[in-house]
């Protein structure tokens, strides 16, 4: 149903044929230089060096008249637009996940995780739309500092994906995005960087017989 590599997607995606992917659902580093209670970090955190070839060769691979939806860190948007839009894609959408908690709090609480909808070509309308406000569970964050909810991502793939697809996420951290597409029915690339979190995930799809 799916690969999971270990490795930077810069050098993997390269390898991979034009228009191969169906759909394309990530999370990448937030460029904040982010560490949670425990210390954990996340790789390539700091600088954006990575940022424009990582869409670069996400917009190559994906297929004509399809999506990509990536989260994004909202205080270096201006950055991840630049990326975005030298890459190719146009956006069409922004979605907003409406956590019951704040993550923190400094001026305001912060009470939500956003994305944007990106397209590539013009795709075919949802026959149902979603909502641009949608729910967001609590993961606990075990397996990754910034681990997300299976539950939250799950209608992404019905909405803006058909059975059977191939979903990639070039930045996979601890396979959310795997499991939350074999489960929609869609078979699933990802690649993480990080061998703490790989295999983390690794073990998760195995344990559930993804992998």
């Amino acid at each position: 149903m799916g690969r999971y590599y270990l490795g930077d997607c810069c050098a993997i995606l390269p390898t991979f044929p034009d228009q191969c992917i169906d759909f394309v659902l990530t999370d990448p580093p937030y460029l904040v230089n982010y560490q949670d209670r425990t210390g954990r970090s996340i790789a390539n955190d700091r600088e954006a060096d990575w940022l424009a070839p990582a869409f670069k060769e996400t917009y190559r691979v994906l297929r004509r008249d399809a999506f990509c939806v990536s989260f994004y860190g909202w205080n270096r948007v201006d950055q991840f637009f630049k990326a975005w839009k030298e890459a190719g894609f146009h956006v069409v959408g922004h979605l907003v996940f409406a956590k019951p908690y704040h993550s923190s709090a400094r001026y305001v609480q912060y009470r939500h995780e956003a994305a944007y909808l990106l397209a590539k070509g013009r795709p075919a309308l949802p026959a149902k739309p979603l909502p641009d406000l949608l729910p967001w569970r609590y993961t606990g964050n075990k397996l990754h500092p910034t681990q997300k909810p299976v539950e939250s991502l799950s209608p992404l793939f019905e909405a803006f994906s058909a059975p059977e697809a191939i979903v990639l996420d070039p930045f996979a951290g601890s396979g959310s995005t795997c499991v939350a597409a074999h489960k929609a029915g869609r078979r699933y690339i990802g690649i993480e960087l990080d061998a703490g979190y790989h295999a983390a995930g690794l073990d998760r799809l195995v344990a559930q017989g993804r992998a």
